[in-house]
């Protein structure tokens, strides 16, 4: 069983599937079938299927040039039915991880995704999850759900962890050049994923578990928290004392060896940063742990957005305007720049505050039409807010603007000179002309001393 499904990766006759057709399991589809593999996606989403089976791309990191020869040579298809599974020798399972209103995890699209293959699961397959998640969910979660089928994993199908890597809006690390690291519940299983996966990327690395594969992206996703968080905290921390923090940066970054930079922010964003901390946390606790480092620099970063309306605020009262009332437009709301992805980007958050205090509150993004906020307990009330135009005539009618996200194609000089006050959390307007620079605030320097 093992050598004959071995045997079938190395000859690049064995197909596969993709459950989740987002930012981490459409590149993955688009790169095993570019490799010559046989694919099928399977997604919940109708129009995200009939897109994909048009030859379309919905995602800026998969060119429609590459959708449509896949779709064309017959490589790859979409469709929203679990049975397409009955014909595949391998699936990956690439859908949400989120965490629920008390940040615990919300592992229903796991679930869900598991339940989907059972009823199709054959022996002899191999299942590959590369959701983000906590130490532990491939073997009491995934592992449990499929063996409901009556097969048994590491004897009648094959089982392994291998976490995604995916940075969204990046172009020299992709799907097809980051290594890979797998962990399999027995050796075949680490074998056969890996050998598939090195189709792909060109290294490698296994793990002795999948629960060690876990723990490394969890690890991987921290480190980039804790180290905002702390920057985040000597931003504001500057502020007070009268240091420019990001001249200090600079600084550091001349030391060849035992620095690396990171920079603050209103918060931080994405499917992996805001999140993972709190996976971690809450398995922890099983194990009569307090992971209480990591909690408190998710805590610092939650923060951010709050010390962003704060400078907003003062900023208004610098010019004799109140938060209340005031038409504020905030500046980017993708979590990154030059992305169209929002998903729990600070900007969300900010402007929550911002309504919550009665300012007028609009957005530009030329990356994201429409904006969603609310719906929780900071705000209540859920906003769907449209993108306006970025022109003169708009920002004269604006008392203060907030930039979020630092896009590449917006010229900041001409937004400070249309403007009447800026707040910079990014650092964008560092460049702006030295005249201008007093109607700019930008985080962790001493505007206000």
């Amino acid at each position: 069983m093992h050598q004959q499904l071995l045997t079938k990766i190395q000859e690049k006759t064995a197909k596969v599937g993709v459950i989740g057709l987002g930012y981490v399991g459409l590149p993955l589809a688009v790169g095993m079938a570019k490799c010559g593999y046989s694919v099928v996606g399977i997604d919940a989403s109708p129009e995200k299927v009939d897109i994909l089976n048009g030859g379309t791309s919905y995602i800026p990191d998969v060119a429609t040039s590459d959708v449509k020869t896949l779709i064309g040579d017959k490589l790859l298809w979409a469709t929203t039915n679990y049975e397409a599974l009955q014909e595949v020798n391998v699936i990956f399972i690439c859908v949400p991880t989120p965490f629920d209103s008390m940040k615990s995890p919300d592992l229903m699209y796991v679930r869900q995704a598991a339940v989907g293959i059972t009823p199709y699961l054959t022996s002899g397959q191999l299942v590959v999850l590369q959701s983000t998640t906590y130490p532990g969910t491939t073997e009491e979660v995934v592992k449990p759900l499929l063996e409901e089928s009556g097969l048994v994993a590491g004897q009648d199908f094959f089982l392994a962890f291998s976490p995604e890597r995916i940075d969204p809006g990046r172009t020299d690390f992709t799907v097809e050049n980051t290594p890979k690291v797998v962990g399999g519940l027995t050796p075949e299983s680490a074998e056969l994923a890996g050998t598939l996966l090195a189709h792909l990327t060109p290294e490698i690395h296994v793990v002795s578990s999948p629960r060690a594969a876990e723990l490394t992206k969890l690890l991987e996703n921290i480190f980039r928290s804790v180290n905002i968080a702390l920057v985040n905290e000597l931003a504001v921390l500057s502020e007070r004392m009268g240091i420019d923090f990001w001249e200090v940066i600079e600084a550091a970054k001349t030391k060849p060896f035992g620095f690396m930079p990171f920079y603050p922010s209103a918060g931080v964003g994405g499917h992996c940063i805001p999140v993972d901390p709190y996976y971690l946390s809450w398995k922890a606790r099983e194990y009569d742990f307090y992971t209480r480092f990591i909690e408190l620099a998710a805590e610092v970063n939650g923060d951010m957005p709050y010390h962003t309306v704060d400078l907003v605020r003062r900023g208004l009262n610098r010019h004799g305007k109140n938060l209340r009332g005031a038409n504020v437009l905030v500046l980017g709301v993708a979590f990154k720049p030059n992305i169209d992805d929002a998903r729990n980007s600070p900007a969300e958050r900010v402007i929550e505050l911002l309504i919550k205090d009665k300012a007028n509150v609009s957005y530009h993004d030329p990356f994201v039409p429409q904006f969603r906020v609310g719906g929780d307990v900071v705000y209540r009330d859920i906003v769907t807010l449209e993108s306006v135009p970025l022109t003169a005539e708009y920002l004269a009618g604006i008392d203060g603007v907030v930039i979020v996200t630092g896009h590449k194609n917006i010229d900041y000089q001409w937004v400070v000179e249309n403007s009447p006050i800026v707040i910079d959390t990014v650092n964008c307007t560092r460049e702006v002309a030295s005249d201008l620079q007093p109607k700019v605030v930008r985080l962790g320097t001493p505007d206000f001393q």
